[in-house]
């Protein structure tokens, strides 16, 4: 008897330590939130800012309040986070190409075809990788009308791309594609599959231009809207080179909005997408949570960059500063730990590593970012490596638990100690006392910078950047 006793423990033991077959892992469900900053009720971004269903969503899982992007710009984010590789590996750097430009990345599984590859249904709709999503998808809701709907006549910002207009429109959510997008998720969500799935959900607002349906306004009276707080000689410490880079093309220029009083209305639109979006997320997870696959989802919720509005003078993305690199990043389900925050840096590079590690899929050797399972287990755990973004050339910010690190492609600096800072009003990087730091930092920093590709469409980003270089050259 005492035989098969011993017998059964030893094979249960082998059991429980034998691999997951790939019918049994976890499923994904990535939401994908487009030019989302850190207005999100939990990381207290902006205090009007009303987000209860991702607040729930943070609640059920671990919060990395100090995310970051990999570039500031919409494409190299988007091609950073599925190639798992750093911008300045790539030579992926702007807006325009994608992923089939770079030598490095056109014949390389994404984050979803390597899902698929390891035997997950792979399904999408919205926007994700940025450009040729149906290629990279087994299915493909589509794109759902884009950045639209747009009204026969701008309603706030007269000249420019009519991309960059905001208020209160179409008169219902029906119109609004993230609606679509949802819809379409939320369909495939109720369905039964035979193997895990990695869904996404690629939701196109907050992204200009800032239109929601007439009732997401009604939270926030004009006359009742809080502005960002500034500093007006806040650009004083910043270098030339600096100022050239970050100019802010095509978005209007700050002083625009001084003018015209236009200052809240856009605010308060920003702050009407995000309830908007929230809604499309709270949607989205009650399908889940009403579905068979709620307790076996992983669910991650990430937006591709920051987003300034008034901040540091400007607008829009395109710069290394906090606005316009921190990120929502939220991990959850799948009886993970829940009601946790971390301050450790991360970024958007580590989502890929996160997932194979959490599912048991095979992890590619050469994926520049780390697992957060660490952090997931332990959220105040040591964690030694800073969070890098690039944003053009040679351009790179460096962020730490405390200390934001900004070093430009002529050498200049900005140092911003978080703890006393959190604004990023000072630039302290001349400070004898913080020499130790800027030198313990400077180590992290590439070594080596891939040429960028260069597309067919110049971005306005390329624009700064040469200007940027042509005026440190005569300096």
């Amino acid at each position: 008897m005492r035989n098969s006793l011993l017998l059964l423990v030893a094979i249960a033991t082998l059991l429980l330590a034998a691999p997951v077959e790939a019918n049994e892992r976890p499923n994904v469900l990535i939401l994908s939130i487009d030019d989302l900053n850190d207005w999100v009720g939990c990381l207290k971004g902006h205090p009007q800012a009303h987000t209860p269903h991702i607040d729930r969503l943070a609640k059920r899982g671990t919060l990395f309040a100090n995310a970051h992007c990999q570039a500031p710009i919409c494409t190299p984010s988007r091609a950073s986070l599925v190639s798992g590789l750093y911008p300045h590996r790539t030579g992926l750097y702007f807006l325009n190409p994608g992923l089939e430009a770079s030598e490095v990345t056109k014949n390389r599984r994404t984050l979803v075809e390597h899902f698929a590859d390891e035997g997950y249904a792979t399904f999408g709709a919205g926007k994700f990788h940025h450009h040729n999503e149906a290629k990279y998808f087994q299915e493909y809701g589509g794109a759902m009308g884009g950045f639209g709907p747009y009204p026969e006549k701008k309603l706030s910002y007269p000249k420019g791309l009519k991309a960059w207009d905001w208020g209160p429109f179409p008169e219902d959510d029906s119109a609004m594609p993230d609606k679509k997008v949802a819809d379409w998720v939320i369909e495939r969500l109720k369905q039964k599959h035979d193997k895990p799935f990695f869904a996404v959900a690629g939701i196109w607002r907050p992204h200009v231009p800032m239109f929601a349906p007439p009732k997401w306004f009604e939270r926030f009276p004009l006359e009742q809207i809080k502005l960002p707080k500034v500093l007006d000689n806040d650009r004083d410490d910043l270098s030339p080179y600096a100022l050239d880079l970050t100019i802010g093309l095509p978005a209007p220029r700050h002083s625009w909005f001084l003018e015209g009083d236009r200052w809240a209305g856009a605010v308060q639109s920003y702050l009407a997408c995000i309830a908007f979006v929230d809604h499309s997320v709270g949607r989205i997870l009650d399908a889940l949570e009403s579905s068979e696959h709620r307790d076996n989802t992983i669910i991650v919720l990430l937006s591709d960059h920051g987003w300034h509005l008034g901040e540091k003078g400007r607008w829009a993305k395109r710069s290394l500063w906090n606005d316009g690199i921190r990120v929502p990043l939220i991990i959850a389900g799948a009886e993970l730990p829940s009601g946790q925050v971390t301050r450790r840096p991360v970024g958007l590079i580590d989502v890929f590593p996160t997932l194979t590690d959490l599912t048991g899929v095979e992890t590619p050797p050469d994926l520049d970012g780390q697992s957060l399972k660490p952090l997931i287990e332990d959220p105040n755990r040591e964690w030694n490596k800073p969070a890098l973004t690039t944003f053009t050339p040679g351009n790179h910010s460096l962020r730490t638990t405390r200390w934001h690190y900004i070093r430009y492609a002529d050498g200049s600096e900005e140092l911003y100690d978080h703890d006393a800072d959190p604004h990023e009003w000072h630039n302290i990087a001349s400070a004898s006392e913080h020499a130790g730091v800027l030198e313990s930092l400077r180590k992290h920093l590439p070594k080596v910078n891939r040429p960028p590709v260069i597309g067919r469409w110049q971005g306005w980003e390329i624009e700064a950047w040469r200007v940027a270089e042509e005026n440190a050259k005569k300096r």
